[in-house]
């Protein structure tokens, strides 16, 4: 197994901050509510995922980011990089703890229960992404724009091309489902067969609960129980046509 989840918040402030995150990330942060938390990722060419991101917005000049603490590093080598030109500096505070409200996260550096989170997060299909499986997943798999992570019209961002590619013409042939199993929960990015690989895991009762991203008929093979997600996570990943 990975090490244990812990998370870090930066913030990002400057008069480039908007411009510059929507030249990033896959939700439209032009549109982004102030004071809301959205789970958002920044992919590669190829669009796939390679940092996912808790992103709030205080206002078009000032955001707060949080990270997994195994991606905080090279996140920061990454806003550098490419913001080096844009008028706004990158901090980070330190260390922050998550908590489950409805159907998004919020932090605060308050201690609190990350193991309770995980199992509250991922029975939620609140999927995230640490460096064990940075670039492996396309949001669409994760189920990422019925969380509101994923602006299919906002314009141009790193791996835009691919990521609307998949959603206008055509369909993931895999995509997140959650399951439950009996032994020890197994580790990201593992492949439990050809078609099912495991998002995020923790131990429960008598098992273990998994987000997966699967083919369905995939999932038939294994010894699992499928369960439902969310009303809001349940329906087709697909561009309704």
């Amino acid at each position: 197994m990975a090490t244990s989840t812990a998370f870090i918040l930066f913030t990002l402030n400057g008069v480039d901050a908007q411009k510059f995150l929507q030249g990033q990330v896959t939700l439209n942060t032009e549109a982004l509510a102030e004071n809301q938390t959205r789970y958002t990722a920044i992919c590669g060419l190829k669009g796939r995922i390679q940092f996912g991101l808790w992103l709030k917005k205080i206002n078009s000049e000032s955001f707060e980011i949080v990270t997994t603490q195994d991606q905080a590093e090279e996140f920061a080598k990454h806003i550098k990089k490419f913001g080096a030109f844009s008028k706004m500096k990158l901090e980070e505070v330190g260390t922050v703890y998550p908590t489950l409200h409805g159907e998004h996260t919020e932090f605060s550096p308050a201690e609190a229960d990350i193991a309770l989170w995980k199992q509250q997060a991922i029975r939620a299909g609140q999927a995230w992404i640490e460096a064990d499986i940075a670039g492996e997943f396309q949001p669409q798999e994760l189920r990422l724009h019925q969380r509101e992570g994923v602006n299919y019209d906002k314009g141009c961002y790193l791996g835009q091309e691919v990521v609307a590619r998949l959603w206008f013409k055509a369909k993931p042939k895999a995509w997140l489902h959650l399951i439950q199993g009996t032994g020890p929960a197994p580790a990201q990015a593992e492949q439990l067969n050809r078609g099912v690989q495991v998002v995020n895991s923790t131990a429960c009762e008598n098992g273990y609960i998994a987000l997966v991203v699967a083919r369905p008929e995939a999932l038939t093979e294994l010894d699992v129980t499928v369960l439902d997600l969310p009303e809001s996570l349940s329906g087709d990943v697909a561009r309704p046509q």
